[in-house]
């Protein structure tokens, strides 16, 4: 289940992370926090859905189908947050993957900046897996991330604020592109060769769909990290141009002919 925004242009949020479970195999379910008109230039309007119907999209999805994974997206406001924690801790949602999405590809702002503490006090706890970017990582913990121990030691921190797990993704730093796991005490370095892409639209939202993909069919967190890397490195590679800004990922890469 993806709880998420829409995205009018098709590659990123719930579009994106629907996407992606299709093409990982198994079955996506949406609930929708908020609707975006957006291309892939930049975002132009967004309208929050009212609290009570992002609860009862939850509840309707669980009261029935149910879930063996899910994963948030954009969650623009603490209102919000503050629902879906309840929801998730009260219907008992198993394998919660947080993306802490903060700003899109264009540069414009998808979560207020008094939303951050309640991202940090009520959702962070619940989270199997929260999979911040460099610059979001930055906000939730205070401070810049210039080197590779300030990634490890934020890492920590995060975790310290009640994530199992921890992802900090290294896209926005030079060469090649080094994510970093913090889970059980340890720390994990899953690296891969920069591709150089403007086919990089929703690509945060394409990777905690992975791994929430990935959790799903039963993999342990450290494999369904590793895969969810591979599958976005190649979505990327294989990206096709649309629109004139970043263009979204190639979810499809492996079923498409040409």
């Amino acid at each position: 289940m993806t709880i998420a925004g829409s995205d009018s242009g098709g590659g990123a949020g719930i579009q994106a992370d629907l996407k992606t479970f299709a093409a990982l195999g198994v079955y996506g379910t949406s609930v929708i926090t908020a609707v975006t008109a957006q291309n892939t230039l930049k975002v132009t309007q967004v309208l929050e859905l009212p609290t009570d119907m992002v609860a009862a999209q939850m509840d309707a999805v669980m009261s029935d189908i149910g879930t063996d994974a899910a994963k948030t997206g954009m969650l623009s406001s603490s209102e919000i947050i503050a629902t879906v924690a309840e929801r998730v801790w009260s219907l008992n949602i198993p394998n919660l993957v947080v993306d802490p999405v903060m700003v899109a590809k264009s540069g414009d702002r998808l979560l207020r900046e008094d939303a951050v503490q309640t991202l940090k006090e009520a959702l962070l706890p619940l989270a199997t897996v929260v999979t911040p970017n460099i610059p979001e990582a930055e906000v939730l913990v205070g401070y810049p991330l210039e080197s590779m121990d300030d990634i490890y030691k934020a890492a920590r921190e995060i975790a310290g604020m009640g994530a199992a797990n921890v992802v900090v993704k290294g896209g926005h730093r030079p060469g090649p592109v080094i994510d970093v796991l913090y889970s059980q005490g340890m720390i994990r370095e899953f690296s891969s060769p920069r591709v150089d892409s403007k086919n990089t639209h929703g690509t945060g939202c394409t990777f905690a769909s992975a791994v929430t993909a990935y959790l799903a069919r039963g993999r342990e967190v450290e494999q369904a990290v590793y895969h969810a890397k591979e599958y976005v490195t190649e979505a990327i590679k294989a990206g096709y141009s649309v629109g004139a800004g970043h263009s979204p990922v190639h979810h499809f890469y492996r079923f498409w002919e040409g």
